[in-house]
């Protein structure tokens, strides 16, 4: 079991692939203590008061939350995240205090979070953390291209109408009731937080505007200048791929990738991923971290023997849904995930790259492979291609794979990643994006 500390966030799928969850909470003082968890939109915003479960209000609709037990500072949820509609992006576990009590003169308090029984979670309160406040936010669960847990330890000095104003709604304590607030201050949309982010890329990062400015005309050249998507990079480091490494030449393709991931996301970062004899789920290139990145990541993920596509994929599958099962149903959710899959070699394990590519074609996962060499799809046809092109026939045939739901998969090839222009890569990477993205939305994928 991790212990969290205040602040501290987690992906819940480094825990567990449960989407079934047990959460206990227990608050011990003098006062009367209120338990409740909220499920919020997007925006953390309470759209369907169904969505507040507490003393008075056992059950979600569909029963995807459930108050079990609660008392004087105790309440045991169940929660099933796969039931949860996507309008509901994140759980909000909160406690109030009656009275004139105050969370800073609580005993002690902890939140844990169970799996089949086990506990895998756990953030301990500390009463020192507050003052006078009257209501608080323990812990909060949300959804960003996969389930996370959050410990805030966030106090609110209003109580439980200060908490449910700032969630858009009002309590109305004598008759345990919420009502809409007359005149609430919109959330930030997705639309505010880019053009926030396009401000930060110009002060902190004007090389990234340049280049996102460059992939934002390649998406209205395809209709995509307003969609969302979680974009990672996924990058071979078998030994052949030195030489392109120590050109920088991987850093500054990383560096198109990210800028890419500003337009399709609004936090500024897309999620790394290496393979070459192993599979390594590295964290975040972000537009804080962008300088030297590449350098330092090598450095402590050195080059490898073999190649083997299967086992990043499945990394990848885990980390975005949780397991990379045999999956025959479609799975929804808002935000796709673009995978830029870049690899100088052909993999030592087909079959078992094939079965990921069937199999996740039921996900909203679109992959683009990029192989580095010359082949039947490069980009840059030389005369004396076919005498000297490298093997990439079997990505050539991701195209044609039968047993998918949906064509889920793209390849071409480049000689020279640095020998293309900016404008020429973003086009390339919207050649079979955008009709998977129709397609997806036709079979309820997103």
């Amino acid at each position: 079991m991790k212990n969290l500390i205040r602040g501290e966030k987690v992906k819940l799928s480094d825990y567990t692939s449960n989407n079934r969850l047990e959460v206990e909470i227990q608050i011990e003082s003098n006062f009367e203590i209120d338990i409740t968890c909220f499920g919020l939109d997007a925006n953390k915003q309470l759209t369907d008061d169904r969505y507040m479960i507490f003393y008075n209000q056992l059950l979600s609709p569909l029963n995807e939350i459930r108050l079990h037990s609660s008392g004087n500072g105790i309440g045991t949820f169940s929660i099933d995240l796969s039931k949860l509609p996507s309008t509901i992006q994140s759980l909000v576990f909160t406690a109030t205090i009656d009275g004139n009590g105050t969370m800073g003169i609580i005993h002690s308090g902890s939140i844990i979070i169970k799996t089949n029984g086990q506990p895998i979670l756990n953030y301990a309160l500390k009463p020192t953390d507050f003052k006078n406040e009257k209501a608080i936010i323990i812990t909060e669960m949300y959804y960003k291209s996969l389930w996370r847990v959050a410990a805030v330890g966030q106090g609110f000095d209003g109580g439980l109408a200060a908490l449910l104003t700032s969630f858009g709604g009002v309590a109305e304590e004598e008759q345990g009731t919420i009502t809409q607030p007359q005149s609430v201050a919109p959330a930030a949309t997705i639309t505010d937080k880019k053009v926030m982010l396009e401000k930060r890329l110009e002060k902190e990062a004007p090389k990234l505007l340049d280049l996102s400015k460059k992939a934002q005309i390649s998406l209205e050249k395809v209709g995509l200048q307003h969609h969302n998507a979680k974009v990672a990079l996924c990058l071979d480091i078998s030994g052949s791929m030195a030489h392109l490494y120590r050109s920088g030449k991987i850093q500054n393709f990383a560096e198109r990738i990210l800028a890419l991931g500003t337009r399709f996301d609004d936090d500024g970062s897309i999620d790394i991923f290496l393979f070459g004899k192993n599979a390594h789920d590295t964290g975040e290139l972000t537009i804080s971290n962008f300088n030297g990145f590449v350098n330092h990541l090598i450095r402590e993920y050195p080059l490898e023997t073999s190649t083997y596509y299967a086992k990043a994929m499945k990394a990848i599958r885990q980390h975005y849904f949780g397991s990379a099962q045999n999956r025959k149903q479609p799975l929804s959710q808002n935000v796709p995930i673009y995978v830029m899959f870049v690899t100088d070699g052909d993999t030592f394990d087909k079959e078992e790259t094939t079965k990921h590519i069937q199999e996740s074609s039921y996900e909203p996962i679109f992959w683009q492979f990029m192989a580095i060499g010359e082949s039947n799809k490069d980009v840059k046809k030389g005369f004396f291609k076919s005498l000297f092109q490298s093997d990439f026939t079997f990505l050539e045939q991701l195209d044609n794979l039968p047993g998918r739901y949906i064509d889920n998969a793209d390849f071409f090839s480049v000689k020279d990643p640095s020998a293309i222009s900016d404008n020429e890569l973003y086009d390339l990477l919207m050649q079979e994006y955008p009709d998977w993205v129709k397609a997806a939305k036709g079979k309820a994928l997103i």
